[in-house]
């Protein structure tokens, strides 16, 4: 006899189904139910799958995606239709896409191409494609059905535009193979890289999963869309447009044959989408692995920046990736991305500005912290130096506001003393770093 109520066991199937959900919480659960997963786990047979497109257009699926795009935000493409007016019909343009995918009548508009300033350097420009709401959201829902059949078998160490994964996490595992005694680097560029990826060798290794034809005619017609800059029509013969929604997958699949390449030879590549290096305990094996690299990308199509391209002895040497500058002296924010602060701060504190103190405060904290978010792990004088630089230029203000001419200088120091600041709520980037290492040592 029993003191109280007996727990059900649960099902062993039923627990396998949640630990499966687990692993690919990420995935989109109006397409990836708890039998597809099973599947994508287990290996569908011959390692392909054939009927995909149903999943494409199904209408929970098309509603998520449209979800995304909304969150993502993004201007009109060729069609001049913003968001806010797609979504305004959206049960019909969602009817409308179901029925054209269904029907095979869908085709992809024109990609709208916009320049954006390089980070860093907003003398230089860089081609950004942008696609109609409706076709970002028609690519977003394939995404959604293709990614785990990839991702399931991307290399461990490629980084970017993967779910779990980021910037972060590339720049610590090159931190730990620094620490760990590598000595050389094979610091490697690809030129132009979304602009020059072959479309039939990429094709080739999507259909070495998927088979079914209408979901490769979808991505071809992706990949073919004619170009509008302005009034100027053309038609692309190879590459993948930045800002397409599925660009970033199609990047991973092309690249993912020199990941496993790399790991098959025991070399320590760490990849973030197009920008990747190669830590070497040796100047022998780092001439080894660019050797294999410089190989590789010419039979795969694509270009090694001859300048960029290098092997570098730690030691003595620098070298950068992701915004860092990795030194003998430690790890630095890259000149880029300094400038890239300090232009963005500029432009925060003018002389001339109008803005109260208080919200050219506010507005530049919110600036600093997301800035040391992500470099907090720089050498401790960045973070000194630009709190000086930072706080001359708001006592420049002030001091125009009493008067007076020139930059901050002498007696504005005593005048608007750093507790000043600090009283008006201003970000300290060194105040935030002690902090920082005194929590990691605890």
């Amino acid at each position: 006899m029993t003191n109280g109520p007996v727990a059900a066991e649960v099902p062993e199937t039923a627990k396998q189904a949640r630990e499966v959900r687990a692993r690919w919480a990420w995935t989109e659960p109006s397409v990836w139910t708890e039998r597809m997963l099973t599947a994508l786990e287990q290996v569908v047979k011959g390692g392909k799958w054939f009927s995909l497109i149903d999943k494409v257009y199904s209408e929970p699926n098309l509603r998520a995606a449209f979800d995304r795009v909304k969150a993502n935000a993004g201007s009109a493409g060729v069609d001049h239709q913003t968001i806010a007016m797609f979504e305004a019909n959206l049960d019909a343009n969602l009817d409308r896409l179901v029925r054209e995918l269904r029907e095979d009548t869908y085709r992809p508009r024109p990609v709208r191409r916009a320049w954006i300033p390089k980070p860093g350097n907003p003398k230089e420009k860089r081609p950004l494609g942008i696609p109609t709401v409706r076709d970002r959201v028609v690519q977003t829902a394939l995404r959604h059905v293709l990614e785990p059949i990839f991702e399931r078998d991307f290399a461990e160490h490629s980084y970017g535009f993967r779910p779990g994964k980021g910037c972060k996490d590339a720049l610590r595992r090159v931190d730990t193979l620094l620490k760990g005694g590598c000595t050389h680097v094979v610091d490697a560029d690809l030129a132009r890289y979304f602009d020059t990826i072959p479309w039939g060798a990429l094709i080739a290794r999507v259909k070495d999963k998927v088979t079914d034809g209408r979901i490769v005619a979808l991505l071809e017609a992706y990949l073919r869309a004619a170009v509008m800059d302005g009034l100027d029509r053309w038609d692309p013969e190879q590459g993948s447009p930045q800002g397409a929604v599925v660009s970033p997958l199609l990047s991973n699949i092309y690249l993912d044959p020199l990941d496993k390449l790399a790991e098959s030879r025991g070399y320590a590549m760490v990849r973030y989408a197009d920008d990747f290096v190669i830590l070497c305990r040796s100047p022998e094996e780092a001439a080894a692995a660019l050797r294999m690299v410089q190989e590789w990308t010419a039979t795969a199509g694509l270009i090694l920046h001859p300048e960029k391209t290098r092997v570098v002895d730690v030691r003595t040497d620098s070298f950068e990736f992701l915004g860092y500058r990795f030194a003998p002296d430690g790890r630095w924010p890259r000149a880029k991305s300094l400038k890239k602060l300090k232009d963005t701060v500029r432009r925060r504190t003018r002389r001339t500005s109008g803005w109260s103190l208080d919200v050219i405060i506010r507005s530049l904290s919110n600036v600093l912290r997301g800035w040391f978010e992500y470099f907090k792990h720089a050498h401790r004088w960045v973070f000194e130096s630009l709190d000086g630089w930072i706080r001359m230029r708001l006592r420049s203000i002030l001091r125009r506001r009493m008067k007076r001419r020139g930059r901050a200088r002498g007696a504005d120091h005593q005048r608007w003393p750093n507790a000043y600041f600090a009283a008006q709520g201003l970000f300290s980037l060194k105040a935030a770093h002690a902090a920082a290492c005194q929590s990691a040592k605890r």
